[in-house]
This record gives structure tokens, sequence and C-alpha cells, in this order.
């Protein structure tokens, strides 16, 4: 390969159709304060604000990891929803979720409960939390959010700041320029935002429907709890980027938010921001345009939220393709002179590395032309920003000659029947009305949310990717809004598995564990424990009384979808524009636990 490509070392590794489970081993602290030595502590959410996920503490290395053992168990609650939570471990005090959704600070060393702060309204930011230390030491705020409210408590104690926000807290839903009755969720992420100075920088996760919030960027002051700037991600008129919508988008498109991830350069002062795709993300005739700032690596001044660059991935998303995976910093060769540089991954299997700075590519990214969409009042961007180097780190097709041999005759007939019958050009395949469509390696695919890291020492950036094929079909059927309180056991049922489960199972139950003659406690069991990917829902997430009504449905699925209604949101359409919706289902595995396609692809590589 060329030498210009030979000192900066990308391992990418695929794995079909399954989630892997990090454990990170942080020993105890040595002294009374956190170490200096970079790296050495696992005091932000990822390890560091520059989201390496890299720890330099070499006391537990491959030739003793063997040898661990447990010295102490503290339980805690299982994730809601897809991703475990990430602790911090200061001054050797580890800050959890545990018991009863509460958040408690551990004595690192013997898991010695030091003190408990109760929550109300929900679960705290379920993937990590923020801290901000004073410079004097004195003043030590762990910082997160409960349903919607930004909250902060003190380190030493425990006890609420009552001098944040209004009496301890921050409503994250009031100043988004727009009524709150008109949002059908919330804007709280899961994952928390980045402490630079005294501001505390946040994302957003205001869903992915009609009448989603927008996904404004914000700062806080983390003493007064006072907003300190905005960015509209959704450009209102004026603002840059706001003729790449219709008029007056800004008023009804969600979306652009900032929900898996960001990354902070703490030397210059500015965030990277990967931004999501607007809503609706699977059909965008209510959007046509290049739809800035959806899916763009955003640059900001920390300072001040003004624009320093940004880089389009994706032109009028119509595939779900968040930049979910936090962006990389690192500094790498390029051309006999060392570049910093940001390397943003993708859910479609390409990594664009560009200079920190300006938001220049590395390497020549090419508008290539990309098959166009069929449906209805949809106009679909021409063109896609195809990256020259490095290669795909995942799989973007899934052909006739891709499916596994080693499949039973029967699923390698159906599995060959559906790629027949359906639209599949590619990862840039349109979603098509009334058809299947193929998505490879899918939206829940490729580089998701918490799958880069990187070692600062040695350049080399690890890129963990799935391949998790998806069908997607475009129809006029809106989801489900029925009420979970009200209707028979099936249809509440079926209301909760609409809020649920049908991101991952589909509108067409796929790889539900629950034949008819399934017996409750294992149908009970097995969603409390979870299996492969799917995740462990405990009471806070699923009660009892829920399950029962999940399990009457899925007996009976015709009882519980009967007298379904058709509008998904109070939200009104733009005059003269129809709504489509696009339930899907997954391909990745067939019914006897086999991959769909052939084994995993594994690419390493040296750029």
């Amino acid at each position: 390969m060329d030498n210009r490509y030979n000192r900066w070392l990308v391992c990418l590794l695929a794995v079909a159709g399954c989630l892997s489970l990090i454990f990170v081993f942080i020993p105890r602290q040595t002294s009374a304060r956190t170490s200096s030595e970079p790296y050495s502590s696992w005091s932000d959410y990822g390890g560091s604000s520059d989201s390496m996920s890299y720890s330099s503490i070499n006391q537990i290395n491959k030739n003793n990891v063997s040898g661990l053992k447990q010295e102490w168990f503290v339980p805690a609650p299982g994730p809601v929803g897809r991703f475990s939570f990430n602790p911090l471990v200061i001054d050797g005090v580890m800050y959890v979720v545990g018991k009863d959704d509460a958040i408690y600070a551990l004595d690192g060393a013997t898991g010695k409960q030091l003190w408990a702060h109760p929550v109300e309204g929900g679960q705290p930011t379920n993937r990590g939390f923020n801290r901000w230390i004073s410079p004097d030491g004195k003043d030590r705020r762990l910082i997160f959010a409960v349903d919607g409210y930004l909250q902060e408590v003190d380190m030493n104690t425990g006890e609420t700041i009552r001098s944040f926000g209004d009496d301890g807290k921050v409503d994250l839903r009031e100043g988004l320029g727009r009524e709150r009755s008109e949002f059908n969720q919330g804007v709280q992420s899961g994952t928390p935002g980045r402490v630079f100075e005294n501001l505390l920088i946040l994302g957003s996760a205001p869903g992915e429907m009609y009448g989603s919030p927008p996904g404004d960027l914000r700062a806080y002051n983390v003493k007064t709890g006072k907003m300190v700037w905005i960015f509209h991600t959704v450009p209102h008129p004026g603002e840059f980027g706001y003729v790449t919508f219709p008029p007056n988008a800004w008023k009804y498109v969600g979306g652009n938010n900032d929900w898996g991830g960001m990354s902070l350069d703490e030397k210059r002062g500015i965030v990277y921001f990967p931004l999501g795709s607007p809503t609706y993300d699977l059909y965008g005739a209510d959007r046509n345009g290049a739809n800035l700032y959806g899916d763009c690596l955003l640059a900001l001044d920390a300072r001040t939220g003004k624009r320093v660059w940004y880089f389009q991935l994706i032109h009028h998303d119509l595939w779900d393709y968040d930049p979910a995976a936090a962006p990389v910093l690192l500094t790498v060769l390029h051309a006999g002179k060392k570049v910093d540089v940001v390397a943003q991954a993708t859910k479609f299997g390409f990594l664009y590395v560009l200079d920190r700075l300006t938001g220049e590519p590395l390497w020549p990214v090419e508008e290539r032309p990309v098959p166009q969409s069929d449906m209805p009042g949809e106009a679909s961007w021409p063109t896609q920003p195809f990256p020259t180097a490095p290669p795909p780190f995942a799989r973007q097709k899934f052909t006739l000659d891709d499916i596994n041999p080693y499949l039973d005759p029967e699923e390698r007939e159906r599995i060959r029947n559906i790629l027949v019958n359906a639209r599949n050009e590619g990862i840039f395949t349109p979603p098509a009305y009334n058809r299947d469509q193929i998505a490879v390696p899918g939206e829940h695919g490729g580089a998701n949310q918490g799958s880069t890291a990187a070692d600062p020492s040695t350049g080399v950036m690890y890129v963990k990717t799935y391949d998790l094929p998806t069908i997607h079909r475009l129809t006029e059927t809106a989801p489900s809004h029925r009420s979970t309180t009200s209707g028979t056991d099936e249809q509440r049922g079926y209301a909760r598995y609409m809020q649920t489960c049908v991101a991952c199972h589909g509108l067409n139950r796929a790889r539900i564990p629950f034949p008819k003659e399934m017996d409750l406690s294992h149908f009970v069991a097995r969603v409390r424990a979870g299996k492969g990917e799917m995740p462990a829902f405990p009471e806070t997430a699923l009660s009892p009384q829920d399950i029962g009504f999940l399990a009457a449905y899925l007996k009976n699925p015709e009882l519980g979808e009967a007298s379904e209604a058709s509008e998904s949101s109070h939200i009104a359409a733009p005059p003269g524009q129809k709504r489509f919706y696009g339930p899907f289902g997954n391909i990745y595995r067939a019914e006897n636990g086999l991959p769909a396609f052939t084994p995993p692809l594994v690419v390493t590589g040296r750029l």
C-alpha cells in the first residue's frame, strides 16, 4: 500500500449479528488526588473529554488479567434501552446508578457506600454522568438529568445543589423555540455532555418521528444553570443553512441532534458533534433539500457556540444514518507532516478523516450518483459523499452470493426470496413504497453508539462494527399511539410493543421468543434477563403488568392490532403533504440462530 498511509493504523472488526460487552478495570488510585498523568483516571464519560476510551494504567495487563478475582460486588439495575452505564472514578471514588435507580458514591477499593442520592421521575442519564470541580477543589459537582430536568449534587455529600437552576432543576424542554405542547417526546439524552471550563455542553434525544423537537445544541453555566449559548441545528430564518430546507421547516422539522457522544479539544476550545438525521428519518418530502446540519460532523467554539466548520456526511438522510459513534481526536503523520485530525466512523461503514482545524478531508471525498427514490413527493439527493480512503470497514451489500451456505435449505430459500423481491442497490438504496428495501449494514449496524476507541500512544484507532441488514417498507399506516392504560389486555400490550419493542423486532414481530405454547414464567425470565442483542428490562422499564399485556398481545396479535388509529402525531402535516412511515424488521439472523450471510468480515489496515 502507498506509504502515505503507513503511520496511522486503524483496526476494525465486524461481528455478525451480535453485541459485545466491554469491561473496564480501573485500579485503585494510590494518591488522594486524581493523577495528573494523561488518561490515568476515568473522570469523564468515555474516559476523557476527547472520547478516547483509553486508560494508560498498566497494572492490569495480558500477563496477569487471567488472575483477576472479584473483590466486591454491588448490584446495579439493568440498562433501559440498548446501552450500559459508564461509572466515573475520581480520587478513588466510584459514582454509579444502583438500586432503585438512585445515585451512589462507592469506595473504589472496598465497594463501601459513601452516600446515596434518591431521584424522582425516572432513571438518571442512563449512560453516565458529568462532573465539574472548581480550581481549588472545594466545589465538586456531579451533573445528570432525570425526566428532562438537569440537576446537580455535591460529590462529597450527595446533597442536591439548590442554587443550580430553579431550586436545583433546569427544564431542558425550555428554550427550544417551540411550545412544549407541540413536543411528542422529551429531549433528554441518555448520553452525558462535556464540561469545558464553567460550561456544560449538551446534545439531546428528541425522537425520530413527525413532531419531534429540534436537536439544538446548548451550553449551560455549571454554577447557575443558566443557558449561555444555543446553536440551532435546524437553521432559523437568516441563519446559514436555512435554504437547505423548505421555508418554515424550522417550525416543524426535528432531529439533527447529538445523542451518541461528542468530543472536546480542550487545548483549542473546540467541541465536535456528530449530528443525526432530521425527522422523519425514513421519508423526507416535507424537508426537501440537503438538510443542514443533519448528518454533519459539526465543530463549534466551546465558549460561544459559534460555528467553526461543518462537514455533511449524508445529504437529505432517508436511512437513519446518524453518525452515532463519538468522533476520535488523533495526531497522524500525513504527507510528511503531523496533522491533528478528527475521525468519524459511521453506521454505513465509512470512516471520514478530517483536519481538526479546517474540516478538510485528508483524502479526497467524491460526490457520486446514488439510486433515487420512487416515493410520492420525495426528492432524494442525487449524490452522496464517498471517501476514497480508507476503504469501508463494514459490509455494504447483501446479495444472493452472500447468503450463508450453512443455513437449512428452507431458510436459505426464504432469505433468497426476500432479496430477489426487494429493492437492494447498496447502502444508499432509498426506502420504497409497499415494497421491501434492504439496508446493509442497517441503521443498527456499522459503527454505532459507543463503538470507537483509540490509543494516543500508538495512534491506533479501533472501530467495533456490526452487520445487521434490515428490511424497510414505507406505508401510510402510522405506528400506534394507543394508550397503554386503556383498552383490552391485547390492545394495551400492542401499545407497549410499539413503544418498546418495534424498533428491533419490527411490525412483523420477528424473533419474538413467545410461541403460543411458551409458559408465561419463561417469557418473563427472558425479558428480565435479556438474551444476545436483546437487553434486560428491569421493572423500571417494564412493569410486571406491562409484561402481562405484552404476552397477551403476542399470543393473539390480531386482537391487539384491531381498530388501530392511522395518525401518529397530533402535529399537523404541512399543507399538501402526505406522511409515510417506515415499519421494518431484521433479517440478519436466521431462525436457527446462524447469521443470514456468510461469516463476519474482519478488516485491518494502515492509513
